[in-house]
């Protein structure tokens, strides 16, 4: 009998070339509201969810700092209209859909583990193309606390019916490895969003691809491969 195995996935920066799209649209955001903060502070940040994002950014909310606990909504919606504009035009990275089939193929269970939600999540999937082969999503809406916390992966993984044991999960930042080491799967990061290496294996990573179509050009001896 085939052991159940589960593939989780991040979505921006990891199958979707989204993380400068949210570090020019959070910029935007915060300028408006007379926040100057440094794009290579924000692209750091992306990852987080919007709450913890703003505290990373402007302090936390609790403990002083620039920061106006009222403005959180407001800066968040902003975000999120100036983001929406880009909806119908979100890039894939290259192969993408083609390594989650691939996977799938495999007998992989494909979930994903995203801060996305909503349209949002919708406009991503799209971009992605590979929902005959995606069980489900665990969002922003199905968890208490994001990345870094093991939330997401965990509720990724009660989709896909699996231990921490038959599960990796594949991102892009510090965050996503984070998370993923604290859940105890296998951690695996791509470079696609813009991190350096050296910071996602100091946070966990336990295999470091390129992008998708590296992993996927590597499948047969990747951390996959040794899991089947």
């Amino acid at each position: 009998m085939t052991t159940k195995r589960a593939a989780i996935f991040d979505v921006d920066g990891t199958l979707v070339d989204t993380n400068h799209l949210h570090v020019v649209t959070w910029w935007e955001a915060l300028r408006q509201a007379g926040h100057q903060v440094p794009m290579r502070d924000i692209h750091r940040a992306v990852g987080l969810s919007g709450g913890d994002l703003l505290d990373h950014l402007l302090g936390d909310s609790d403990g002083g700092g620039d920061r106006d606990p009222d403005e959180d909504e407001q800066l968040t919606a902003a975000h999120h209209a100036l983001y929406a504009t880009y909806f119908e035009r979100l890039p894939a990275l290259e192969a993408a859909g083609d390594l989650l089939r691939a996977l799938n193929g495999r007998g992989w269970t494909i979930v994903l583990a995203t801060s996305a939600s909503g349209a949002e999540l919708s406009a991503l999937r799209r971009a992605i193309d590979a929902d005959d082969v995606i069980l489900g999503a665990a969002s922003a809406d199905d968890v208490a606390d994001g990345k870094p916390a093991p939330d997401p992966v965990r509720q990724a993984r009660e989709l896909a019916g699996v231990s921490s044991e038959q599960a990796v999960f594949v991102g892009d930042t510090v965050w996503d490895m984070k998370a993923a080491v604290r859940d105890g799967v296998l951690p695996v990061a791509v470079l696609s969003g813009g991190i350096p290496r050296a910071d996602l294996e100091t946070a966990g990573a336990r295999a470091v691809y390129r992008d998708p179509a590296d992993l996927l050009g590597r499948l047969d001896s990747s951390v996959f491969a040794d899991m089947e």
